[in-house]
């Protein structure tokens, strides 16, 4: 199985598991097999509300609105399921694939949305045809920049294409907003156990490890679990090394037993 290697905040690579290419294939089939099913339901929902209101020719307005509220869902739908789903869509829940940050943490609102604007080939290409479809229903003639579009949409998608099968494994999408698709098993034992149960009693050792942030802990954590895992103590050695020039901090005590300690520290001062 292929692997994907990510730099963390401390200019650190953590390693993480890509999955195959089948995997996500079927994460995207049944996405669309969702927004398919969402847009035949809104497509007879609006149906059904055409003929309770009984619009006449004067009612353009009123029916775009309508159109317009009913197609948010679909154009939202990746978006909002992954910012809220921890990077995950149904498809990708199912999979058991999601999106993180390049430096291995839960990527941010404002890389969601990058990530969302910069969807290229399928969802473009969905969008445009489900456009199409709402003029054809008013009769409306395609005109040729709706052709056009579809050609774009078409060459993104052989984009994707070639780019998904580069070293990161990233769509266009993932390569502006800095994100990468990880297994979830991997990934949930990074971030599950950032927050460890640590005894009332503990006594912190180094309270300027606050001055990380959440998503600095999650890639400290990360760097521990690559150590481990691949015996890699040089790596934790240049991760501490790192943390103790930017807090400040003067230890003898081993790498390895040392970001461990600041891993309970932090959990301990964050609940305390």
């Amino acid at each position: 199985m292929s692997t994907v290697r990510v730099a963390t905040n401390f200019n650190i690579d953590i390693e993480f598991t890509a999955p195959p290419f089948y995997r996500r294939l079927f994460a995207w089939v049944i996405d669309i097999v969702v927004l398919i099913f969402y847009v035949v339901v809104a497509s007879n929902l609006k149906g059904w509300i055409d003929d309770q209101l009984g619009y006449n020719d004067s009612d353009s307005t009123t029916r775009w609105a309508v159109s317009l509220i009913l197609i948010l869902p679909f154009l939202l739908y990746h978006v909002v399921l992954e910012a809220t789903m921890n990077g995950q869509s149904i498809g990708k829940k199912i999979m058991g694939i999601k999106v993180v940050s390049e430096n291995g943490a839960r990527p941010s609102l404002g890389q969601f949305i990058i990530r969302w604007l910069i969807r290229t080939s399928d969802y473009m290409l969905l969008m445009i045809i489900f456009v199409m479809v709402i003029l054809r229903s008013y009769g409306l003639v395609l005109s040729p920049e709706i052709y056009a579009a579809l050609a774009l949409a078409i060459a993104l998608l052989i984009i994707d294409l070639i780019l998904v099968n580069t070293r990161k494994q990233q769509r266009l999408g993932d390569i502006l907003a800095h994100t990468v698709l990880i297994n979830t098993k991997q990934r949930e034992r990074i971030t599950d156990t950032v927050f460890l149960e640590v005894a009332d009693t503990y006594v912190p050792k180094f309270p300027q490890i606050m001055q990380l942030s959440d998503r600095d802990m999650n890639a400290l954590k990360g760097i521990i679990d690559t150590s481990i895992k691949h015996k890699d103590f040089h790596m934790a050695a240049m991760a501490a090394e790192k943390i103790k020039s930017h807090l400040k901090i003067d230890t003898h005590l081993e790498p390895l037993e040392f970001l461990e300690i600041l891993l309970k520290d932090y959990n301990y001062l964050s609940a305390n």
